[in-house]
């Protein structure tokens, strides 16, 4: 799954974003309180994977006989998620009045997203600089790039929450539900906030504060984010900056749904492939849960983490565990390592363009 980091807000600073204040001791200190924090993580994840594996060696076994047809089906909506996405980005790109292909969009959010999800918690900062740069030396200008990044962010933010809503209304159960909606809140409190601090005055106020106070608490715990909420004026006036007629914001966020619906058809197909029932009722908040630990960035991709986290939601979906171990498996071979490694093979083809070859006389 291609994910909008709310980072994505700082895209039009990424030429020369301005120096810290606190030296390098801070970002020492920061450095390695998220280095023990992934380094926590890790150790739980072996823990866990020792402790079940047993269940893990007879998932494999599983994998084994899975059936192709509905493995090339789950590759299928992959690809097309990762279409949905780009056309999106292109809407919004384009609403500046450049020109830029989908061939290019895709290029560019196929290898930022191959370096967002192989570095832990810096990577979608990274990979938002990468975005605006590449961006830029195809001709497009600065401020629309950053109002193209951003606007991207809230249309995909909000899909996943309009997805989390919908599963906890569908899975029927008190407790999923309340998951579920509270999942939906989360992407989509921020996203309602800047839309109302866009329009009044006292809202942004208010939104500087509670930004200001969380960011001082991350800033403690992760050493991220390193200049607090300063650039939030920024980042609303990016956002304001550029306007597109409406069927223009209907058509990319249509499009960022369906980035999202297709990744959970793709993950629903890996479940298929093992030969058992879809649990269409609990599916979208099984899909949720890997979104969500997969976001934090705590490992590179949500590494483990989210196959934990899925693997656990399809076990408690009913599934047996081997099954549900080695449908998830399947799924993210598909959807983050298959990706991944045409990412970095089209980021080596950036870095090392083919040139032609002279004829010779």
């Amino acid at each position: 799954m291609l994910q909008e980091p709310c980072a994505e807000a700082d895209a039009g600073s990424a030429q020369a974003p301005p120096p810290g204040d606190d030296g390098p001791r801070s970002s020492r200190t920061g450095r390695g309180r998220r280095l023990a924090l992934t380094f926590l993580a890790t150790a739980a994840v072996v823990v866990i994977v020792v402790w079940q594996r047993r269940t893990l060696l007879q998932s494999l076994h599983v994998l084994g006989t899975a059936k192709l047809g509905w493995l090339l089906l789950a590759l299928a909506v992959e690809a097309g998620s990762l279409t949905a996405f780009g056309l999106s980005r292109r809407t919004l790109l384009r609403a500046g009045g450049d020109r830029v292909s989908l061939r290019s969009v895709l290029a560019v959010t196929y290898a930022s997203n191959a370096l967002s999800q192989s570095v832990p918690f810096a990577g979608t900062e990274l990979a938002v600089v990468y975005s605006y740069r590449q961006f830029r030396r195809r001709g497009l200008d600065a401020a629309t790039t950053s109002w193209a990044l951003t606007v991207s962010w809230i249309c995909s933010a909000s899909g996943l929450a309009l997805l989390l809503a919908a599963g906890a209304i569908a899975s029927g159960g008190t407790a999923a539900s309340a998951a579920g909606f509270a999942g939906a809140a989360l992407y989509l409190l921020p996203v309602a906030g800047i839309l109302l601090a866009l329009r009044f005055t006292r809202v942004r106020a208010v939104l500087h504060t509670v930004l200001a106070t969380l960011a001082a608490a991350s800033k403690r715990v992760f050493g991220k984010p390193e200049h607090g909420a300063d650039g939030l004026d920024r980042f609303l006036d990016e956002v304001s900056r550029t306007t597109l007629p409406l069927r223009g914001y209907a058509w990319a966020f249509s499009m960022g749904v369906a980035n999202w619906v297709l990744d959970c058809a793709a993950l629903a197909a890996a479940i298929a492939a093992m030969g058992e029932p879809v649990p269409w009722g609990a599916l979208l908040l099984v899909y949720g849960a890997g979104a969500a630990v997969g976001s934090t960035g705590v490992t590179p991709g949500g590494f483990l983490l989210v196959e934990l986290a899925m693997s656990a939601a399809l076990t408690a979906a009913g599934l047996p565990s081997s099954k549900a171990i080695a449908a998830v498996l399947a799924y993210r071979v598909v959807n983050y390592w298959l990706v991944l490694l045409a990412g970095w093979t089209i980021m080596l083809v950036f870095t090392h363009p083919v040139r032609p070859r002279r004829r010779r006389d």
